[in-house]
């Protein structure tokens, strides 16, 4: 199903609307979308891994929750319908991390992070998503590079771990920096 989707400059300003379809055809306007990072306690961050349904790299871990912010709808009211959506999580508490461009080989968006600490239930959606498990930041860092993550992700996860160095965010317990720190 084709969605109209707003068209933004860098700094989240709509200047127009376009297709999904026009959007990822290789057209590069830049368009909005919702990324959430999901920590559990532990400082273990949660990935989904995309459907071999996907358009944009199928069979690839990635961020928990990440997706389109639909014409006239806000930031925060596009991630609680998208993490609903994909993982059927409702009461969460999220942060503000940080918004930059991504552009691939055939998309351009502006990317804004999320945070949040989660402990409850996962339901995935099964349509969208093949699996979704916590994993810690070291097997992250080993498996970097090898084809197992989207680029995107990648790139996301070095910008994160700057983020959370250089924040200490009250949506986190305590024993989530010193896991993280160590």
């Amino acid at each position: 199903m084709d969605e109209w989707l707003p068209i933004v400059d860098k700094n989240g300003n709509v200047q127009g609307r376009a297709l999904r379809s026009i959007c990822h055809n290789g057209s590069f306007l830049l368009h909005p979308v919702v990324h959430l990072h999901l920590f559990n306690s532990e400082g273990e961050l949660c990935l989904q891994k995309r459907a071999s349904t996907k358009d944009i790299q199928p069979n690839k871990w990635d961020t928990a929750v990440g997706g389109h912010i639909g014409e006239n709808e806000s930031i925060e009211v596009a991630l609680k319908r998208e993490t609903f959506e994909e993982l059927g999580v409702e009461n969460f508490v999220f942060q503000k991390a940080f918004s930059y461009t991504f552009r691939s080989a055939v998309e351009y968006e502006l990317i804004n992070v999320f945070v949040a600490c989660y402990d409850g239930q996962i339901n995935f959606d099964e349509q969208e998503i093949s699996d979704v498990r916590f994993w810690n930041f070291n097997e992250i860092i080993s498996m970097k590079g090898s084809n197992v993550f989207t680029p995107n992700f990648e790139q996301e996860f070095d910008r994160l771990q700057e983020f959370l160095m250089s924040e200490k965010l009250s949506i986190f317990p305590d024993a989530f920096y010193t896991q993280f720190i160590g």
